[in-house]
C-alpha cells in the first residue's frame, strides 16, 4: 500500500463562523484550536466570513438573513480561494455547520469538527427539537454533502459519532470518523471563597451569599428551560434557594411560566455572563440543573465539574458520556426525581460527595489532550504536524 503523501507543515487553515451569527460556543472552540495549535508549535491561522452585506440590519430580519447568506456563500468563497493559493497543509473547518465549504477545497486534506447533527436530523423529520424550514432543509443537505467530501470528521461525542456513521455516506472508508472529546475553553477551577464573593458582588441579588441552583444555556427548545422552571417549582416549599439563568435572557413565554408556577420572585437572570462570572457561579451553585433533551456535547457539564459543582442531567447520551459516573441523571420526564436529587444536594455532606466525583471527572477535559489528538489526526492524513 502506498504511503500517504506528507506535506511540509506550512500552516493549518482554520475556518471559523460568521461573526454576526454570534455562535459563542463555536467561536470559543475556534479560538481554542488557534491558540492550542500555535502553542504546540504548529502554525495556524483563523479565517472567517466577513460581514459585508449582513451589516445592513435596517433591511429587516428576512432580507438581512439573505444578505448574510451572500457574505457566507458567495463572497467568502472568493476569500477562501485566495487563501488556498498559499497552499496550507490542511484545512480544518471548526464547525460542521460550515462543512459546505469542503466541496470547494481541492488537493488539501479537510478535517471537520462535528459538534452535533441535530439540525441535519431535524431536517430529515427526526425528533430532535430542531425543526427545519424549507430553506433550512436545503442548507442541511449542503452540510451533509460537505461532510461526505471531507477527509475526516472529528466528532465531539459518541452520540455525534453514531449520527455521523448513520447519516454521512462513506466511500473507500472516507471520511475517517473518530471521537475527539472537547477540552475546556476556559481554565475553570475551584476558587477561593473570597474570590467568588468578589466576582459575584456586582449582582445585588446575590448578597449576602444566598443558595441557588444554576442553569447555563439558551432558550432553544432542546435546552428544556421549561423543565428547569417546573423542577425548581417542585422544590420551592422545601428550600429557600434561588434559580439563576445564565446565558440568553428568558423569553416572554418562560417568564409567564415562572409567574404561573409562583417562582418569579426567586428567579435571577444573568445574560451574557463572561467566563469569569460563570466560573464564580459554578463555584457557588448548589448544583447545575441541565435537563437538555438533546446536545452535541454539553460543555456546561464539564465546566461545572471542573469547579466542583454537582450536575443534574438527563440520562441519555451525550450528557451521561460527559458527566460519567459523576452525574445525578434521570429520564427527562421524571421531574420529581430531579427535584428530589436537588433537595438532596442542599445537604452539605451530600453535595461534598458529588463535588469530589465532579472534580475527578473533570480531569478528562484537558485542552492539551484535545490538541494532541487533533495533531495525531492531522498526521494520519499525511500532514507533518
Amino acid at each position: 500500500m502506498a504511503r500517504p503523501r506528507r506535506h511540509h507543515i506550512l500552516m493549518i487553515l482554520l475556518i471559523g463562523n460568521y461573526p454576526l451569527e454570534r455562535q459563542q460556543s463555536m467561536e470559543r472552540f475556534a479560538m481554542m484550536m488557534l491558540e492550542g495549535l500555535n502553542a504546540a508549535g504548529t502554525p495556524a491561522e483563523l479565517l472567517r466570513p466577513r460581514p459585508f452585506l449582513g451589516r445592513f440590519r435596517f433591511a429587516g430580519s428576512f432580507i438581512a438573513k439573505w444578505l448574510a447568506y451572500l457574505d457566507k456563500f458567495v463572497f467568502f468563497r472568493v476569500t477562501l480561494a485566495r487563501k488556498l493559493r498559499e497552499r496550507p497543509a490542511l484545512v480544518h473547518i471548526c464547525d460542521h455547520s460550515n462543512a459546505m465549504y469542503a466541496r470547494a477545497i481541492r488537493d488539501v486534506p479537510v478535517v471537520v469538527t462535528g459538534h452535533d447533527l441535530l439540525a441535519v436530523r431535524g431536517a430529515l423529520g427526526e425528533a430532535t427539537d430542531c425543526p427545519a424550514s424549507a430553506t433550512g432543509k436545503i442548507l442541511q443537505r449542503w452540510i451533509v454533502r460537505g461532510l461526505e467530501s471531507a477527509a475526516a470528521i472529528a466528532c465531539v461525542s459518541r452520540a455525534t459519532l453514531a449520527d455521523a456513521q448513520r447519516l454521512v455516506r462513506r466511500t473507500d472508508s472516507k471520511p475517517v470518523l473518530e471521537v475527539i472529546t472537547l477540552g475546556l475553553s476556559y481554565p475553570y477551577r475551584v476558587l477561593p471563597r473570597d474570590e467568588v464573593r468578589a466576582r459575584l458582588g456586582k449582582f445585588p441579588a446575590l448578597k449576602p451569599d444566598p443558595p441557588f441552583v444554576l442553569h447555563v444555556g439558551s432558550n432553544l427548545r432542546r435546552k428544556n428551560r421549561e423543565g428547569v422552571l417546573r423542577i425548581f417549582a417542585l422544590c420551592q416549599n422545601k428550600w429557600n434557594g434561588l434559580l439563576i439563568f445564565a446565558g440568553d435572557p428568558l423569553s416572554a413565554s418562560l417568564r409567564s411560566l415562572g409567574r404561573e408556577l409562583g417562582i418569579s420572585d426567586r428567579i435571577i437572570e444573568i445574560p451574557n455572563a463572561d467566563s469569569g462570572t460563570l466560573e464564580a457561579l459554578y463555584n457557588r451553585a448548589t448544583a447545575l440543573l441541565f435537563p437538555s433533551t438533546f446536545e452535541g456535547f454539553g460543555w456546561p457539564i464539564a465546566e461545572a465539574h471542573a469547579c466542583g459543582c454537582p450536575v443534574l442531567c438527563v440520562d441519555r447520551e451525550p450528557m451521561i458520556e460527559v458527566a460519567g459516573n459523576a452525574a445525578l441523571a434521570h429520564p427527562v420526564d421524571d421531574e420529581a426525581a430531579f427535584a428530589a436529587d436537588l433537595l438532596r444536594l442542599t445537604e452539605p455532606e451530600e453535595r461534598a460527595r458529588w463535588s469530589a466525583k465532579a472534580l475527578e471527572n473533570a480531569k478528562r477535559f484537558s485542552t492539551a489532550r484535545m490538541i494532541s489528538e487533533y495533531l495525531a489526526l492531522y498526521r494520519s492524513l499525511g500532514v507533518a504536524a
